[in-house]
């Protein structure tokens, strides 16, 4: 008669033993299936086996580790190094030329990188390919394979520089030392720029926020399905680590730049700044601040008497906005804040815009500037003749001082 091991434990045991054993991690379940084996005696490895679901050899080599405690050769690690069932490519070392021979090897983009190879398939369409021609294979399997090559999926990155500016070094050496001269004087710098536009209303945006429910947009961006456009000109004082921005709702032109400022100027920065003698600032080469506008120069003239202090201007050079400080420091703290949120009003983007912080202390007030702005006006001839403009000797273009008059 073949021996029948009795079960010593009622099922009520058996299943809160089962529930114990499903939560612990790997090692631990062999580990208590060696212990509960021993107090069995004989029959006892199978019964366990059967009713944790693991195997024998689980159980025989949790045996073998509780004999080594105290001192426990696998740390934390849940197996010994190299453990595991071998990979079927392990086994089969003929599946990998196979696997080389489906992935295409070519140029990716540019002929100085021939070492990039790609595949336009999937694991997943990989398997089938091998699994039809006769060997089968997982895609979880293959996945790990092209791991293993450092093959896995990537976005092109933007980092090559779409032209390169003769004087670019010239010029962030002149930047420095404008920065460092109004430091010393206690005189204020600013970095300037507008933020790219927002469309209002049930527009999508990229990103993504906790929400309870996910927010429906329009599944085309028209611009004509909008509430209007939105215009974030921003103004970034790195000493006090601090950025505003004023919201248009117009066009992004030089006279608004200079009004923004001015805002900012009368409701910000003065009550910081008293003492400043002159103002410094930093801003890209284009834009509604281009280096090339006479109107740009003009407007900027307007406003320098209007606050009653020079302006000196320091352009970066050309593709090389990304070192203007506002970007990094700022207006990326900003797309943060409104990731994945959908910018209803204008009042509710300045209401978002306002909650930008950072744990370094940056700070953000933000407005919303209503007047609508006229595009192509040209500089006056009045201006042109008159010329309060102080160019600097080296890179008069890039460096410039607007006087008051």
């Amino acid at each position: 008669m073949a021996f029948q091991f009795e079960s010593p434990y009622s099922k009520q045991i058996e299943e809160r033993m089962k529930n114990v054993f499903d939560s612990l991690s790997e090692k631990d379940r062999r580990r208590y299936a060696a212990i509960e084996t021993e107090k069995l005696g004989y029959g006892g490895q199978r019964y366990i086996s059967e009713l944790f679901g693991c195997s024998e050899h689980a159980i025989r080599h949790g045996l073998d580790e509780i004999e080594s405690l105290p001192e426990d050769p696998l740390g934390d690690r849940q197996r010994a190094e190299g453990g595991g069932r071998k990979q079927k490519i392990d086994e089969e070392p003929e599946i990998e030329d196979q696997l080389f021979e489906i992935v295409d090897i070519h140029i990716a983009g540019s002929p100085d990188e021939p070492d990039i190879i790609w595949t336009h398939q999937s694991p997943q369409a990989i398997a089938a390919t091998l699994t039809h021609d006769g060997t089968p294979i997982s895609a979880p399997t293959v996945a790990d394979w092209l791991e293993g090559q450092d093959i896995r999926r990537r976005k092109i990155e933007k980092s090559i520089a779409g032209g390169q500016s003769p004087d670019r070094d010239t010029q962030f050496q002149e930047i420095d030392r404008f920065r460092s001269l109004f430091r010393e004087a206690g005189d204020p710098v600013f970095s300037i720029d507008t933020k790219a536009k927002e469309l209002l209303g049930t527009m999508y945006r990229d990103g993504r926020a906790y929400l309870s429910s996910p927010m429906r947009a329009f599944d085309h961006d028209y611009p004509s399905w909008s509430d209007g456009v939105l215009i974030p000109h921003g103004i970034y004082d790195p000493v006090r680590n601090h950025g505003h921005l004023n919201l248009g709702l117009s066009h992004d032109t030089s006279e608004f730049a200079c009004d923004s400022f001015w805002w900012f100027w009368r409701r910000v920065g003065r009550f910081h700044y008293a003492g400043a003698k002159k103002i410094l600032w930093l801003c890209d080469a284009g834009g509604s601040n281009n280096a090339r506008y006479w109107i740009f120069k003009e407007d900027l003239s307007r406003l320098a008497t209007r606050i009653g202090l020079p302006i000196q201007v320091a352009h970066y050079p050309p593709y090389c906005s990304k070192y203007n400080p506002i970007e990094r420091r700022f207006f990326s703290q900003v797309g943060r804040t409104c990731s994945g949120l959908m910018m209803r009003s204008a009042e509710f983007a300045a209401e978002l815009m306002r909650q930008t912080s950072t744990a370094t202390g940056l700070s953000t007030t933000a407005h919303i500037i209503k007047r609508a702005y006229e595009l192509k006006r040209k500089a006056t001839e009045e201006f042109m003749t008159r010329m309060p403009i102080t160019f600097s000797n080296l890179l008069p273009r890039l460096n410039y001082t607007a006087n008051p008059s």
